[in-house]
């Protein structure tokens, strides 16, 4: 017993990310040993729930205390951070059009697929709408995150203009509370991980990169592009400082976990305690991460644009540049509007097919398509739409920080 002991806190005394690497290396074997053994695979469901089912809550306590608590200035990082998420998805949508006008593919259509999908922009945009002002409990409930921002954003506004000083610190307790339940929470994600891997290992199989090998190559050839070319010179003309460490570190910190979750929703915990590791103002960050989980969709906008371009080569249309870059905008504005849950912009390719004339037949074809390749694609896009939340996060307030020295003449 004395020896477990030990053997537990040199455990816990390891950093979590070289324990999530432990789990991840002893999933794979034995999703490759033992694949019969699918109770392993409940560790990684348990995890995926557990954060699924406490982020709502963390989001709608910790916006409003933030907002109560929130001094001045806050304003212009806000303006940044979305400029920052807006901009990296529009060139994340060039990267994709510029990759499929030079490695043009060719899908290979399946069954019909059944899922229903917004056929136009105009119903991305109506879906938004009407989510932002949908019941605030059921919005908590279904994790219905532009409803749990609005409304958590107003009641932070009520609190700082109406509120005593012991009422908000009353919120802020509650937030911290939450956070503490977030961080047990994160304390799992070995064991998640190994259970999310292991499921990955032993029912995956390698048809993907036979059937659909060069489609999976250029959907993560583009994401990784703009992930590693483009998003890092944008932080660096607003820096001017290397901005790689910085991303690596939140590739490795929140990226690797988003892999597997392959839920954004299920990652705002992580990105959130990343956050504070990165000793950023919570202030701000317990804002622009929910919502950069909403809007930071360069991944979902490279689907979105490369599967469209794919259905056009294959029927055989001729898309000029001219309409590959309107098609871009449609993109950027519909991935926006992409689901935090696994397989989000998928569900968005019919609307873009619209666009180009394409039918929905067709288009639910490729979707059909995109599903069967998801368990690489779905994965790399959230990994870099999670981890792109925080980099843009802590870029926006480094920018700020710079702006405020250069004022103060230091």
């Amino acid at each position: 017993m004395k020896y477990f002991v030990q053997a537990f806190r040199m455990w816990n005394s390891t950093t979590l990310v070289f324990r999530i690497f432990v789990g991840l290396v002893i999933g794979a074997i034995l999703g490759i040993v033992v694949p019969q053994w699918s109770g392993i695979s409940i560790l990684g469901q348990l995890f995926v729930s557990a954060l699924k089912a406490i982020a709502p809550v963390l989001v709608a306590v910790l916006v409003p205390a933030s907002i109560a608590k929130a001094g001045s200035g806050l304003g212009t990082r806000f303006r940044t951070v979305i400029a920052c998420y807006m901009i990296s998805t529009f060139v994340a949508t060039l990267c994709a059009v510029a990759g499929s006008f030079i490695f043009p593919v060719n899908l290979q259509f399946t069954d019909m697929a059944g899922a229903a999908a917004p056929s136009a922009l105009t119903d991305v945009f109506s879906n938004l709408l009407t989510n932002m002002v949908s019941n605030p409990l059921m919005s908590v409930t279904s994790a219905n995150y532009i409803g749990i921002l609005c409304w958590s954003i107003l009641m932070g506004l009520a609190l700082k203009r109406h509120a005593s000083a012991a009422t908000v610190n009353v919120v802020s307790d509650l937030a911290e509370s939450v956070s503490s339940i977030v961080k047990w929470v994160i304390q799992t994600a070995p064991l998640g991980i190994m259970g999310l891997v292991f499921a990955t290992v032993s029912e995956g199989g390698l048809e993907v990169f036979t059937v659909y090998g060069k489609l999976v190559l250029l959907l993560v050839g583009c994401m990784l592009v703009n992930t590693f070319v483009f998003n890092p010179l944008l932080a660096f003309l607003m820096t001017k400082s290397n901005p790689y460490p910085l991303l690596f570190r939140c590739l490795r910190e929140s990226g690797l976990n988003a892999f597997f979750t392959r839920s954004s929703a299920a990652n705002i915990p992580i990105n959130l305690n990343l956050c504070r590791k990165l000793g950023l103002d919570e202030e701000f960050y317990s804002v622009s991460i929910p919502l950069g989980a909403t809007v930071n969709m360069d991944g979902a906008a490279v689907t979105i644009t490369v599967m469209t371009l794919a259905v056009a080569h294959t029927m055989g249309i001729e898309v000029t540049f001219t309409t590959a870059l309107f098609l871009g905008v449609v993109a950027t504005l519909g991935a926006c509007g992409a689901s935090g849950v696994a397989g989000g912009s998928l569900l968005l390719i019919p609307m873009a097919c619209s666009f180009l004339g394409i039918g929905n037949d067709v288009a639910m074809q490729a979707v059909a398509v995109g599903f069967i390749i998801s368990v690489v694609q779905d994965s790399v896009e959230t990994a870099l739409n999670s981890s792109g939340d925080v980099f843009f996060t802590a870029t926006a307030e480094y920018y700020d920080r710079k702006k405020q020295e250069k004022a103060s003449g230091k």
